[in-house]
């Protein structure tokens, strides 16, 4: 009798666990389930048949979250909104990514920000959130959240823990009074585009002292500053990890999708939502993501030695004011311990302040050559913003100002270029 081939999904060999460069060559896939293709195919399907009507009866009551999955068992594929085989093989390798028990693939990065939100928020509910955030980000929990009932309350990362709890009393107290509950404690470390931290140990501990009779809010964290490789949320006590996949993991600028991912018991909440919203991503952008999580690790490594070195040369020039680079933080600044303990290096975007204002900012970004200015990051080339005018637009002057984003603050995302190349071309930007 013939075996039935399964998805590759050992993690070990002999006593050795397998690295997770090594286990995006095949993981979660088998070449005998698809006529021996070494790579997995695109299943450019909307629909999948069902081998019987019983079989089709078992897969929506999993997928509708109808009763508990039996162990061992298999969701069959239903419907490319629910699952498809290239869906399913990037959330297994992103799950290796980010040492998960589930991940989730969905449309962008504010389609998993929002619809893991809109999971756990209720009208009447309060969350807690550190400051600054992505421009998308800052627009929902501000302007959209509060138009159904959901009130956000901020505090700075650089407020430190003394904000953090001040935030979380005062999210506790709106809530007791509008009857609803904490619902969620969000960050975004580094922040964006600031490079400021956040304690997730600390979320974690703020968590768990506002538990309630329905549980306690999940410590969700926004990790697309220093993405898989350089930072793992979950390790530090996260509860959720979300993902712009659009930078890092996709890595070439030809896609947009998203990711988050956790503990079966949280993920599979957002599972249910992610279905009947329809943010999932496509499963051409799955089989685009696959291609690129074969090469993260070397793209990344390269984008962080050539950032090194492009934030040593600006940090040195007369007509640079400061340079927001994790590793330049002093040893006594409170910043400092917490960067060694949660970050494995500072990635390859930061930001950097130009003697002047908004006009010696777009006159340097108006001079690059080689850098492309461009919103977004974690590309194979290197691109320049100004986050005052674009990505943090829609923020009011004031908080803008507040939150450290100046007239004169330009961003770079540093690709994997000759970083003495890139050099140059600042150099000639900067001028004399």
């Amino acid at each position: 009798m013939t075996r039935t081939p399964k998805p590759y999904r050992s993690r070990r060999i002999g006593d050795r666990d397998l690295s997770p460069e090594t286990l995006m060559m095949g993981y979660g896939y088998s070449p005998h389930l698809s006529e021996g293709a070494l790579k997995p195919p695109l299943f450019q399907t909307s629909t999948f048949v069902f081998g019987s009507a019983e079989e089709g009866k078992a897969s929506f009551e999993l997928a509708y979250g109808l009763r508990e999955k039996k162990r061992d068992e298999e969701m069959h594929l239903i419907y490319s909104r629910i699952n498809n085989p290239n869906l399913e093989v990037l959330e297994d390798r992103l799950a290796v990514w980010d040492a998960a028990e589930k991940a989730l693939a969905f449309a962008s990065g504010m389609a998993a920000i929002s619809t893991t939100l809109m999971t756990f928020l209720r009208p009447g509910d309060t969350f807690v959130f550190s400051e600054p955030v992505y421009g998308g980000t800052e627009f929902l929990v501000h302007t959209i959240l509060p138009q159904f009932g959901v009130k956000g309350v901020g505090f700075m990362a650089e407020a430190g823990a003394d904000g953090f709890r001040e935030a979380a009393k005062a999210a506790a107290a709106q809530a007791a009074q509008s009857g609803g509950k904490v619902g969620v404690i969000y960050v975004e470390t580094p922040a964006n585009p600031t490079n400021g931290l956040v304690d997730i140990a600390l979320a974690r501990e703020i968590s768990e002292t506002l538990k309630g009779p329905g549980g306690r809010p999940p410590v969700i964290v926004d990790n697309t500053f220093l993405g898989p490789i350089w930072q793992q949320p979950l390790k530090h006590g996260a509860d959720i990890c979300i993902t712009s996949l659009t930078k890092y993991v996709g890595g070439h600028s030809d896609l947009i999708a998203g990711a988050a991912s956790g503990d079966a018991s949280w993920i599979g909440q957002v599972a249910v939502f992610r279905t009947i919203l329809g943010t999932m991503t496509d499963p051409h952008t799955a089989w685009l993501l696959l291609r690129s999580l074969e090469t993260l690790k070397v793209r990344m490594d390269a984008a962080e030695l050539g950032a090194r070195k492009v934030a040593a040369y600006l940090r040195d020039h007369p007509r640079v004011k400061s340079v927001w680079y994790l590793p330049f933080l002093p040893k006594d600044h409170p910043d400092r311990a917490l960067f060694e303990k949660q970050c494995l290096t500072a990635g390859s975007t930061f930001s950097f302040e130009i003697v002047g204002g908004e006009k010696e900012a777009f006159d340097f970004l108006d001079k690059l050559q080689v850098i492309k200015l461009a919103v977004s990051l974690g590309g194979t080339e290197t691109l320049a913003s100004h986050p005052a005018a674009m990505t943090h637009s829609d923020v009011p002057p004031e908080a803008r100002l507040r939150l450290g984003i100046t007239e004169s603050l330009v961003r770079l995302s540093i690709g994997v270029e000759n970083p003495d190349d890139l050099i140059a071309d600042i150099e000639q930007a900067l001028g004399q």
